[in-house]
Protein backbone atom coordinates (compact mmCIF):
# COMPACT_ATOMS: atom_id res chain seq x y z
CA UNK A 1 0.00 0.00 0.00
CA UNK A 2 1.07 3.61 -0.48
CA UNK A 3 0.89 4.06 3.30
CA UNK A 4 4.16 2.24 3.77
CA UNK A 5 5.99 4.50 1.35
CA UNK A 6 4.52 7.71 2.75
CA UNK A 7 5.24 6.80 6.37
CA UNK A 8 8.96 6.79 5.59
CA UNK A 9 8.92 10.47 4.63
CA UNK A 10 6.24 12.11 6.78
CA UNK A 11 7.00 13.17 10.37
CA UNK A 12 5.10 11.62 13.24
CA UNK A 13 3.15 13.56 15.86
CA UNK A 14 5.53 12.41 18.60
CA UNK A 15 8.48 13.67 16.58
CA UNK A 16 6.86 17.10 16.24
CA UNK A 17 6.17 17.28 19.96
CA UNK A 18 9.91 16.84 20.59
CA UNK A 19 10.96 19.70 18.30
CA UNK A 20 11.52 22.92 20.21
CA UNK A 21 9.57 25.88 18.91
CA UNK A 22 6.66 23.80 17.64
CA UNK A 23 4.80 23.71 20.95
CA UNK A 24 1.87 25.56 19.38
CA UNK A 25 1.21 22.42 17.31
CA UNK A 26 0.59 20.31 20.43
CA UNK A 27 -3.19 20.20 19.90
CA UNK A 28 -2.73 19.39 16.22
CA UNK A 29 -0.25 16.63 17.02
CA UNK A 30 -2.78 15.00 19.34
CA UNK A 31 -5.53 14.85 16.68
CA UNK A 32 -4.78 11.51 15.03
CA UNK A 33 -7.10 12.06 12.05
CA UNK A 34 -4.84 14.88 10.83
CA UNK A 35 -1.91 12.46 10.57
CA UNK A 36 -3.88 9.56 9.12
CA UNK A 37 -2.71 8.28 5.76
CA UNK A 38 -5.71 7.41 3.66
CA UNK A 39 -6.75 7.98 0.07
CA UNK A 40 -9.01 10.92 0.88
CA UNK A 41 -6.71 12.62 3.38
CA UNK A 42 -3.74 12.38 1.00
CA UNK A 43 -5.74 13.61 -2.01
CA UNK A 44 -7.09 16.54 0.00
CA UNK A 45 -3.61 17.35 1.28
CA UNK A 46 -2.23 17.31 -2.27
CA UNK A 47 -4.90 19.76 -3.41
CA UNK A 48 -4.40 22.08 -0.44
CA UNK A 49 -0.61 22.06 -0.58
CA UNK A 50 -0.42 22.65 -4.31
CA UNK A 51 -3.03 25.41 -4.25
CA UNK A 52 -1.25 27.25 -1.43
CA UNK A 53 2.10 26.77 -3.17
CA UNK A 54 0.90 28.58 -6.29
CA UNK A 55 -0.81 31.48 -4.55
CA UNK A 56 1.69 34.05 -3.24
CA UNK A 57 0.31 34.42 0.26
CA UNK A 58 2.32 35.57 3.24
CA UNK A 59 2.59 32.57 5.51
CA UNK A 60 1.69 29.98 2.87
CA UNK A 61 2.66 27.16 5.21
CA UNK A 62 0.42 28.37 8.02
CA UNK A 63 -2.48 28.83 5.61
CA UNK A 64 -1.99 25.30 4.24
CA UNK A 65 -1.85 23.80 7.73
CA UNK A 66 -4.96 25.69 8.87
CA UNK A 67 -6.93 24.61 5.81
CA UNK A 68 -5.74 21.01 6.23
CA UNK A 69 -6.87 21.06 9.87
CA UNK A 70 -10.25 22.48 8.87
CA UNK A 71 -10.98 19.90 6.15
CA UNK A 72 -9.30 16.91 7.82
CA UNK A 73 -6.47 16.49 5.34
CA UNK A 74 -3.04 15.08 6.11
CA UNK A 75 -1.21 18.02 7.71
CA UNK A 76 2.42 16.97 7.03
CA UNK A 77 1.77 16.45 3.32
CA UNK A 78 -0.11 19.75 2.97
CA UNK A 79 2.79 21.48 4.66
CA UNK A 80 5.41 19.70 2.57
CA UNK A 81 3.84 20.44 -0.79
CA UNK A 82 4.24 24.17 -0.20
CA UNK A 83 7.86 23.70 -1.17
CA UNK A 84 6.92 22.97 -4.77
CA UNK A 85 7.49 26.68 -5.14
CA UNK A 86 10.95 27.38 -3.85
CA UNK A 87 13.67 29.83 -4.88
CA UNK A 88 14.54 27.66 -7.88
CA UNK A 89 11.00 27.20 -9.19
CA UNK A 90 9.43 30.54 -8.21
CA UNK A 91 10.68 32.55 -11.18
CA UNK A 92 9.29 30.04 -13.67
CA UNK A 93 5.98 29.59 -11.82
CA UNK A 94 5.41 33.29 -11.27
CA UNK A 95 6.32 34.33 -14.82
CA UNK A 96 3.95 31.64 -16.10
CA UNK A 97 1.26 32.94 -13.74
CA UNK A 98 1.77 36.48 -15.01
CA UNK A 99 1.56 35.37 -18.63
CA UNK A 100 -1.58 33.31 -17.98
CA UNK A 101 -3.20 36.23 -16.16
CA UNK A 102 -2.25 38.63 -18.96
CA UNK A 103 -3.76 36.30 -21.54
CA UNK A 104 -6.98 35.90 -19.53
CA UNK A 105 -7.33 39.65 -19.03
CA UNK A 106 -6.41 40.39 -22.64
CA UNK A 107 -3.60 42.75 -21.69
CA UNK A 108 -0.21 42.66 -23.40
CA UNK A 109 2.56 41.44 -21.08
CA UNK A 110 5.05 44.03 -19.87
CA UNK A 111 8.79 43.53 -20.41
CA UNK A 112 9.71 42.80 -16.80
CA UNK A 113 13.46 42.99 -17.38
CA UNK A 114 13.35 46.82 -17.47
CA UNK A 115 11.40 47.29 -14.23
CA UNK A 116 13.00 48.82 -11.13
CA UNK A 117 12.05 46.09 -8.64
CA UNK A 118 13.42 48.02 -5.66
CA UNK A 119 10.66 50.63 -5.95
CA UNK A 120 7.43 48.88 -4.85
CA UNK A 121 5.30 51.87 -5.86
CA UNK A 122 6.63 51.86 -9.42
CA UNK A 123 3.56 52.15 -11.71
CA UNK A 124 4.82 49.27 -13.86
CA UNK A 125 4.91 46.96 -10.85
CA UNK A 126 1.39 48.02 -9.92
CA UNK A 127 0.25 47.14 -13.47
CA UNK A 128 1.69 43.63 -13.09
CA UNK A 129 -0.30 42.71 -9.97
CA UNK A 130 -3.81 42.09 -11.41
CA UNK A 131 -2.70 39.65 -14.15
CA UNK A 132 -0.14 38.09 -11.82
CA UNK A 133 -2.67 37.40 -9.04
CA UNK A 134 -5.27 36.11 -11.49
CA UNK A 135 -2.67 33.80 -13.04
CA UNK A 136 -1.61 32.56 -9.61
CA UNK A 137 -5.23 31.84 -8.69
CA UNK A 138 -5.83 29.96 -11.95
CA UNK A 139 -2.61 27.98 -11.57
CA UNK A 140 -3.46 27.24 -7.94
CA UNK A 141 -6.91 25.94 -8.82
CA UNK A 142 -5.56 23.91 -11.74
CA UNK A 143 -2.73 22.38 -9.72
CA UNK A 144 -5.10 21.61 -6.83
CA UNK A 145 -7.49 19.87 -9.23
CA UNK A 146 -4.72 17.90 -10.91
CA UNK A 147 -3.00 17.13 -7.60
CA UNK A 148 -6.19 15.80 -6.04
CA UNK A 149 -7.01 13.48 -8.93
CA UNK A 150 -3.43 12.33 -9.49
CA UNK A 151 -3.01 11.44 -5.80
CA UNK A 152 -6.41 9.72 -5.76
CA UNK A 153 -5.69 7.92 -9.03
CA UNK A 154 -2.25 6.74 -7.96
CA UNK A 155 -3.68 5.44 -4.70
CA UNK A 156 -6.44 3.55 -6.53
CA UNK A 157 -3.98 2.21 -9.10
CA UNK A 158 -1.67 0.89 -6.40
CA UNK A 159 -4.55 -0.77 -4.57
CA UNK A 160 -5.73 -2.45 -7.78
CA UNK A 161 -2.16 -3.68 -8.33
CA UNK A 162 -2.07 -5.16 -4.85
CA UNK A 163 -5.42 -6.89 -5.41
CA UNK A 164 -4.16 -8.34 -8.70
CA UNK A 165 -0.96 -9.53 -7.00
CA UNK A 166 -2.94 -11.27 -4.26
CA UNK A 167 -5.20 -12.92 -6.82
CA UNK A 168 -2.14 -14.12 -8.73
CA UNK A 169 -0.61 -15.58 -5.55
CA UNK A 170 -3.90 -17.36 -4.77
CA UNK A 171 -3.99 -18.87 -8.26
CA UNK A 172 -0.39 -20.00 -7.89
CA UNK A 173 -1.14 -21.63 -4.52
CA UNK A 174 -4.13 -23.43 -5.98
CA UNK A 175 -2.04 -24.68 -8.89
CA UNK A 176 0.74 -25.92 -6.57
CA UNK A 177 -1.76 -27.86 -4.44
CA UNK A 178 -3.00 -29.89 -7.40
Amino acid sequence: MPKRSLRKFLPTPTHLKEVKGLGFLKNVAERRELWHISRTSIARAAAIGLFCAMVPLPGQMIVAVLIAIRVGANVPLSFSLIFVTNPLTMPVVYVAAYLIGSALLGTPPIDVSAINWLDPMNPEILRIWPPFLLGCLVMGLASAFVGYFVADGLWRFRISQRIAERAQRRRERKMSRR
